[in-house]
């Protein structure tokens, strides 16, 4: 089939709205995949067998269980199975059972989710902090909760879907940057009207999606320069970049320079849950305002428990980070060497390029049959002619792991015309 016919894109299956029953997009989508069965879906969502570790079994569609090379994980300080968090998550569970029952301002709050709030503000040298369910309702909170009618956010274009999210629902006016491009950035802050004084810029600091990283000492001397007020999402960056793993706010040396730090607890500590670090006057607030928090149930003790411990290894630099580097590089330059495009990534997200959606279902396909799991990406994330593999890096792979990955990524590389 080629490869016009093997596209899936959004819009074919969302006809003129007010015209059809609003499950006719539905049955449009599984008619569409019935017929095509594109490759990308048949490897989405299968069931891990276990811990993810940097080796993990996996069941197949059709019930056939095996093992693969994990490098699909966003967490690259493998924390998951740390014995020191999960000893804590056990101890937790018996002292205040499996979940809370309350929001955080009634009586979802407990002494250990205070401790946790306390060292992400610690961790990231600022007043206060406040934890959601999650980082995509995190974002939704603070930038709704923030803005409004009347007031300007300046995205990147590559930010995260959350953002946006936020960005839409909050009703302010949105403007978009092309993806780091700061000649741009400027040139729409230039043209805001000076009476106009709502204003923030919104950015990843690490780009799920690319891996590559926000110019932050450009983007807060901007932010200087025309009044704005400043918020980075640095979900992929906690723990992975910069020189004590502070994230990209600490590589770019701008601490105390941003308004607003957020990210998730999902990645690097291997947990779930959103957080924003600031002012404890704007930690405040967002109790107050922040209607994803405020409405939301508290994040269960146990899983609290563990993260405080995650947060013990980051402040000390001992969750692995410099080995967690050792196999980044390895794997980058190995991938390099064999001939595949790479983006100019700065993170644990190497995007092997593909370029073609029916190639990466099949590469990505084989790849897993063969025992190395990766992500797809491909539209809406990424232009269709940008579409990739998004492969993520973990401390705990071992050298002969990424040895067997790379030889079967040379293989199947070879096989449809990727590289020489």
């Amino acid at each position: 089939m080629d490869t016009d016919q093997q596209e899936m894109r959004f819009e074919d299956f969302v006809p003129e709205q007010g015209r059809y029953d609003i499950f006719h997009k539905v049955e449009r989508l599984d008619a569409y995949i019935r017929k095509t069965n594109p490759g990308y879906i048949d490897g989405l969502g299968l069931p891990l067998t276990g811990a993810a570790n940097a080796e993990v079994g996996i069941r197949e569609k059709d019930g056939q269980e095996h093992d693969v090379i994990m490098l699909g994980s966003n967490s690259y300080l493998g924390i998951t199975t740390h014995p020191q968090v999960i000893a804590a998550s056990k101890k937790a569970t018996d002292e205040f059972g499996y979940g809370m029952g309350a929001v955080s301002l009634y009586a979802g709050t407990s002494v250990l989710h205070r401790e946790l709030e306390e060292r992400i503000a610690r961790f990231y040298k600022t007043e206060d902090a406040i934890m959601f369910p999650c980082g995509y309702s995190g974002n939704i909170g603070v930038i709704s909760a923030l803005c409004g009618p009347g007031d300007i956010v300046i995205n990147d274009s590559a930010n995260h879907a959350s953002i946006f999210d936020g960005c839409r629902l909050s009703g302010a006016t949105i403007k978009v940057y092309m993806h780091n491009n700061m000649k741009h950035l400027e040139k729409i802050l230039k043209a805001l009207p000076a009476e106009q004084q709502g204003r923030l810029i919104i950015t990843d600091g690490v780009f799920s999606m690319h891996g590559d990283l926000a110019p932050l000492d450009q983007i807060v001397a901007l932010a200087k320069a025309y009044n704005c007020r400043l918020m980075v999402d640095d979900a992929h960056g906690l723990g992975v970049v910069g020189a004590t793993g502070r994230g990209t706010i600490e590589h770019f040396h701008c601490e105390g320079n941003v308004d607003l730090t957020c990210g998730t607890l999902s990645k690097a500590p291997g947990a779930i849950g959103g957080y924003c670090a600031g002012s404890s006057a704007m930690v405040r607030y967002l109790r107050f305002f922040a209607r994803t928090y405020f409405f939301s149930t508290s994040i269960p003790a146990p899983t609290i428990a563990g993260l405080i411990e995650v947060f013990k290894l980051l402040e000390t630099d001992t969750a692995g980070r410099r080995q967690l580097w050792n196999n980044i590089n390895y794997m980058q330059q190995n991938l390099q060497i064999l001939g595949f495009k790479l983006g100019s990534t700065g993170s644990a997200i190497l995007p092997v390029v593909v370029g073609n959606e029916s190639i990466l279902g099949a590469l990505q396909r084989d790849l897993r049959h063969a025992g190395v799991f990766t992500n797809v990406v491909t539209y809406p994330a990424v232009r269709r002619k940008e579409c990739r593999l998004r492969v993520s890096i973990m401390n705990s792979l071992t050298r002969e792991q990424m040895d067997k990955a790379l030889n079967i990524f040379a293989e199947c590389g070879r096989k449809y015309g990727l590289i020489p």
